[in-house]
């Protein structure tokens, strides 16, 4: 198995401090970052949308061997998905480098055209960014076989709706 792995919309790179769980002040700090660049305020953390964030990891987990889906809620949802290392055990998967996967996809963004470049993915990208999103909480689990590993970021109020700009 390739250390690197792209699932569908979701580009996951390895980070370098998994320690078992997602890290709130990181999460946050991760956010407000990319966030302060296009000029949105702070968000904050939310152990609702946390708790909401584990339980779907979870189901994740139990249900789909880490395979992602989103859950359908009211919220809005960034999922983030790696693969176990070729031996076996979990990556080193840290909160910030999460957050970076998905703003990385600030490049296929155009703000003029509120699009994503031909063929490419930016919407996780624009729920990082998205101006009246004001809270996040995220969860995260680890499957058993292989070590694979999904992440859940939900967002209040939701954003990235049809016809209008993140910023």
């Amino acid at each position: 198995m390739n250390k690197w792995q792209m699932m569908m919309g979701c580009l996951c790179l390895v980070g370098n401090a998994w320690a078992g769980g997602v890290n709130p002040d990181d999460i946050v700090a991760a956010h407000n970052l990319w966030r302060a660049q296009v000029g949105v305020g702070k968000l904050t953390y939310s152990s609702e949308l946390a708790a909401s964030a584990q339980a779907w990891a979870e189901h994740l987990k139990a249900a789909r061997n880490c395979n992602m889906q989103h859950s359908q809620g009211q919220t809005g949802e960034n999922l983030y998905w790696a693969s176990a290392w070729s031996n076996g055990p979990a990556q080193d998967v840290s909160s910030q480098a999460v957050v970076k996967a998905w703003a990385d996809e600030r490049k296929d963004y155009d703000y003029a055209s509120n699009q994503c470049a031909p063929g490419q993915v930016c919407g996780h990208y624009t729920q990082v960014v998205w101006r009246d999103t004001q809270q996040v909480g995220c969860g995260m689990a680890v499957c058993d076989s292989p070590k694979n590993q999904v992440w859940v970021c939900q967002y209040s109020p939701a954003g990235n709706w049809v016809g209008q700009k993140p910023y």
